[in-house]
């Protein structure tokens, strides 16, 4: 049985089935976690930063969500974790030598790989396209593949010879078990930030007491433990003894001291009111700045009679 035209259908033009459904290229959904700002979806651009979980992002994007955190957005539940700058890292990545850019002309006289990285592992040249496993270290922001950190193990990073340690490492775009061991790392150390804060607070107080309390016992002197004293022996029944007389000893007495003490001060007080027309150091164009120098007083001619003028005068 023909159509028109002569041509003849086949089964599964005319007998319509079930819908197969659509499956998600693996190889697709990784190189666009490379390729893509984790926020915004749009392409990633320098600078690129990342989190603590290990995900990249355009670092304006995540300006303008620290900015404003009220405005609406499809992916805001990605950055939930991310508080402030300190929160972030700017990656130093090392550039793919075969990157052309995204302005590159196609004649259709080669062939072009479409998942080619950007950026590379600077040690073993691996393509950062997520076929392979790549980390970050915290202390400097350089990134590597994680088989270059494996087969040449050091302390200091390969490319700005920064020194780390293993726990400074982290996965970027890890599988879910990886995000959840960040996730527990993360929390852990800002539960361990808390502590430290908490007892540096108390520590704060702590010595601000103390010196309160060293501020009273000096305020108060021996004059008031004597008063305490007496008091103490007035309520008490038994019988004080006589005190007995200190022995005389050469020396200025306490009325001499109080006459040096004063003299110390109005020693004190004429230095301080000593005129600067005085001082044999200043020279004379320091002197005549002020209204004591003799050229800033007038003669007697100079000054003239008080001269009062009626309200006509003009």
């Amino acid at each position: 049985m023909g159509c028109d035209g002569g041509t003849i259908p086949k089964r599964h033009e005319l007998v319509k089935g079930p819908k197969k459904v659509e499956k998600v290229d693996k190889n697709a959904e990784l190189f666009a976690k490379w390729k893509y700002c984790a926020l915004t979806q749009e392409k990633l651009k320098r600078p690129i930063i990342t989190c603590e979980l290990g995900r990249l992002y355009n670092k304006d994007a995540v300006i303008e969500y620290l900015l404003d955190k009220t405005a609406e957005r499809p992916h805001a539940d990605v950055v939930s974790h991310i508080r402030g700058m300190k929160d972030i890292q700017e990656l130093n990545f090392t550039d793919n030598p075969e990157w052309e850019g995204e302005g590159r002309i196609s004649k259709g006289d080669r062939y072009e790989d479409m998942h080619l990285a950007m950026f590379i592992c600077p040690v073993v040249g691996l393509e950062m396209s997520g076929k392979h496993r790549f980390c970050y270290l915290q202390k400097c922001g350089c990134v590597f593949s994680d088989r270059a950190l494996r087969e040449v193990k050091s302390e200091i990073c390969h490319k700005c010879g920064e020194q780390f340690k293993a726990e400074d490492i982290v996965v970027l775009n890890g599988t879910k078990e990886d995000v959840e061991k960040l996730k527990q790392r993360m929390e852990a150390k800002r539960a361990q930030a808390k502590k430290t804060k908490k007892s540096k607070k108390s520590k704060v107080a702590e010595t601000v007491a103390g010196v309160s309390e060293l501020k009273e016992k000096t305020t108060s002197g021996p004059d008031s433990q004597g008063t305490c004293s007496t008091q103490e022996g007035s309520e008490s029944t038994a019988p004080v003894p006589a005190p007995v007389p200190a022995p005389e000893v050469a020396g200025p007495s306490v009325s001499s001291g109080s006459s040096i003490a004063k003299g110390a001060k109005a020693a004190a007080a004429s230095i301080s009111k000593r005129s600067y027309q005085e001082m044999g150091e200043k020279s004379e164009v320091f002197k005549s700045l002020f209204t004591t120098h003799t050229s800033a007083k007038r003669t007697k001619d100079q000054t003239s009679n008080w001269v009062t003028h009626t309200p006509y005068h003009f």
